[in-house]
């Protein structure tokens, strides 16, 4: 039978030991303990080993174990100073540190020690059974795990009564005792391996590495390769990469950069000038409300743009303007729109680039967080992400904004996509896209976009139509993620990264 060398030397000495640990078969040869399990799981799969398996349950102080062997228990000190008279708690606090007395008051209680009436400890049966012990049971243990060396609970038995209560209690403590698990393996040879041994072993003539010196001499070109199992099962290594939401944001950009958009910024704390007015959001909107949105404390104001701006976004508000509009009808605030905001949406990033910007052509997108006072559930943060983007062109329809949003979400892999008509404040018309799950087995609603109305882009000096939408990033991240709770997004679960692909 052909074997490799290192597969050979551990059934050579199996023959002699019938069988053995790893350790015991590596001896003092040139095989090492790494070596051997390799070779053995090889002639396992081959029928000439087996190997057992058994998991034991180790225990070691840990730091904390040892300041408790040094200092004593909180508990004790306690029981201690009661003990000589001293049971006041006002006075025991003096004599102990504020930490140390708050945990030891806490085992007190839990373990039936004593009991706090009126400011008194007073002990209770387990408290004076204590006190007469010359060691408390935690202690023995700790000695006996304080030399360093790790060991079995059955170890404790002669010891302590209950050995699995009391380092239950300890492990309770942090630090103070570490629980490990160790794994004893053991070879033994079959009685096929026997035979194998007993009719010759040859040692298999596969190249396992190809050399410089291999090349070199052509002997490569008479001999054969091992051939190598790509389907067996390997340590996981688990390098470093990229959060699987930041990923799902750079595909956003990279789709809108490759539909020839431009990526703008803008501000977190916003005057709500540019938040709401701007944006011909009524002043008395329930949005504009402090329990829909962050008002600032310092600065509670902001600084107005230039009075002509702020006068015709005031007509447009009041009377119309000069368009065919009424206007909300009621008196306009200067002292509210100066109300500083966190932004509560990235709608107030465009309005401001078109006030900048108003010739076409134009075509920018935001991705960037907003804030709302919102109650924290599975599908509702306080900050959040959304996709802002705007069109400005001579030629644009409606048909254009839902072709925009199709590709979009084509792009992001949704394939069954439909379109609502929906109503916002400074858009007309205004929809709302929504796609299909299927393993949901519903449409989901995805944000809201429309055509701004000219209310909004007359005073901002823009004369041509502007297609524009703001959309939620969370919950469209979360259909890519297959997750249920908005708040998983930003927790780092080791586990559920460690599972998540880098690519797809």
């Amino acid at each position: 039978m052909d074997l490799r060398s290192h597969e050979i030397s551990v059934l050579e000495v199996l023959q002699e030991l019938g069988s053995g640990s790893p350790s015991e078969i590596a001896g003092d040869g040139d095989i090492d303990v790494s070596s051997v399990m390799r070779a053995g799981l090889e002639l396992e799969e081959k029928g000439l080993v087996e190997i057992e398996e058994e998991s034991k349950e180790l225990y070691k102080i840990g730091s904390e174990g040892q300041r408790l062997l040094e200092e004593g228990f909180p508990e004790d000190k306690i029981l201690g100073l009661v003990d000589q008279g001293i049971s006041s708690l006002s006075e025991i606090s003096s004599r102990i540190d504020r930490s140390e007395l708050n945990i030891g008051l806490g085992w007190i209680r839990d373990k039936g020690l004593g009991e706090i009436d009126s400011g008194e400890i007073k002990l209770l049966e387990g408290g004076y059974e204590r006190l007469e012990k010359q060691k408390p049971d935690e202690e023995k243990v700790l000695q006996v795990l304080a030399d360093g060396e790790p060991h079995q609970q059955t170890e404790l038995k002669d010891i302590v009564d209950s050995p699995e209560e009391v380092l239950s209690e300890l492990m309770s403590r942090e630090q103070a005792v570490e629980k490990l698990e160790k794994t004893s393996r053991t070879l033994t040879i079959t009685s096929e391996g026997r035979r194998a041994v007993e009719g010759g072993l040859k040692e298999e003539s596969y190249i396992h590495r190809l050399t410089p010196e291999l090349i070199a001499s052509g002997d490569w070109k008479e001999r054969e390769f091992r051939r190598y199992d790509v389907t067996a099962d390997t340590k996981p290594v688990y390098p470093g990469k990229r959060h699987p939401y930041q990923l799902i944001l750079d595909d956003i950009r990279r789709i809108f950069r490759d539909m020839g958009f431009k990526e703008i910024k803008g501000r977190t704390v916003e005057s709500s000038f540019w938040n709401f007015d701007a944006l011909f959001q009524p002043q008395d909107h329930p949005a504009r409300e402090m329990q829909d949105t962050f008002y600032l404390k310092n600065p509670s104001e902001l600084e107005l743009p230039d009075d002509d701006l702020v006068s015709r976004v005031r007509e447009m508000h009041e009377k119309g303007g000069d368009i065919d509009s009424s206007g909300w009808r009621d008196s306009w605030s200067r002292s509210l729109a100066e109300k500083a905001v966190l932004r509560t949406h990235t709608t107030s990033t465009t309005i401001s680039y078109l006030e900048q910007n108003p010739e076409p052509p134009e075509k920018v997108f935001s991705i960037d967080r907003a804030y709302r006072r919102e109650t924290i559930d599975a599908t509702h943060l306080p900050q959040f992400y959304q996709l802002e983007g705007i069109v400005l062109g001579s030629e644009l329809s409606f048909n254009n904004l839902l072709g925009y949003l199709k590709t979009f979400y084509s792009r992001m892999g949704f394939e069954e996509i439909r379109f609502r008509p929906g109503y916002f404040p400074y858009t007309e018309p205004s929809v709302e896209p929504e796609v299909y799950v299927e393993e949901l087995g519903e449409w989901v609603e995805l944000g809201g976009a429309g055509v701004f109305r000219r209310e909004v882009t007359k005073p901002v000096g823009v004369e041509e139509p502007v297609l524009a939408w703001g959309l939620g990033i969370g919950r469209l991240a979360m259909l890519k993620l297959g997750l249920t709770d908005l708040r998983d997004l930003y927790q780092s679960d080791i586990n559920w990264l460690r599972r998540h692909p880098s690519c797809r």
